[in-house]
């Protein structure tokens, strides 16, 4: 499977530092006074609090993808609280619907492609940390937005679809493993987002959405619309 594994070493690499940190945290408390023993017992119940978090953050579940027609799957693990019309004129050329996912830190956070298509726009863009909670913090905080020329079904030529992936709150890291040229298939990893955000899915405005607020979808998996 594309990128499987990748969310997984991002996780070892944060529980390396995590071990750096707890071992310097367990040296400083017996320097403070404390005994060995107590010392290295706080940091050690520090550190398995925080490893056991980050391997169920971390967690990269295989999507089973439908093979409906048409279908347009949910780009990532969360609640929709947000569907309306929308304007997105750098990949949408304007007008469009946007279905918005909200992912709190206990989702997951690998997010995948919403159609089978190639990839023809990537932009990162650095901003602020408002709560992801807040619908609009699309606007404001840091973002990486894709655009994707859809090439399933055949038959729908020149249509687009694009997903931001928004940092949140505590969220300091957007990590796209696609770039503009990259062909995915629907359902394929490609992005991983470092703890509480929002993805937003900008739809063409004849798009079916067959979700509505309060809905959980499953990334890779949910179907959200029909084009």
């Amino acid at each position: 499977m594309t990128h499987q594994g990748k969310a997984f070493r991002a996780g070892l690499r944060l529980l390396l530092i995590g071990l750096l940190l707890a071992l310097a945290l367990g040296g400083l408390l017996t320097l403070l006074g404390l005994s060995l023993r107590i010392g290295a017992g706080l940091a050690g119940g520090a550190y398995a609090l925080f490893a056991a978090f980050t391997l169920y953050f971390f967690r990269d579940p295989t999507a089973v993808v439908p093979t409906t027609p048409g279908a347009v799957v949910a780009p990532g693990h969360g609640t929709v609280d947000v569907v309306e019309e929308f304007s997105e004129p750098k990949t949408m050329g304007g007008a469009c619907r946007r279905v918005s996912i909200f992912l709190s830190v206990f989702d997951v956070h690998v997010q995948q492609a919403p159609v089978g298509g190639k990839v023809f726009f990537r932009e990162h863009t650095p901003g602020k940390y408002v709560n992801a909670l807040r619908s609009d913090c699309g606007l404001h905080n840091e973002n990486v937005l894709l655009g994707f020329d859809v090439t399933d079904p055949v038959g729908a030529p020149g249509r687009r679809v694009a997903v931001r992936l928004i940092a949140g709150l505590i969220a300091r890291r957007i990590i796209p493993w696609v770039a503009v040229g990259t062909a995915v298939a629907k359902g394929d990893r490609m992005a991983l987002i470092q703890f509480g955000s929002r993805a937003d899915l900008y739809l063409p405005l004849t798009a079916r959405i067959t979700v509505k607020p309060g809905d959980r979808v499953v990334g890779g998996e949910s179907i959200v619309a029909h084009l």
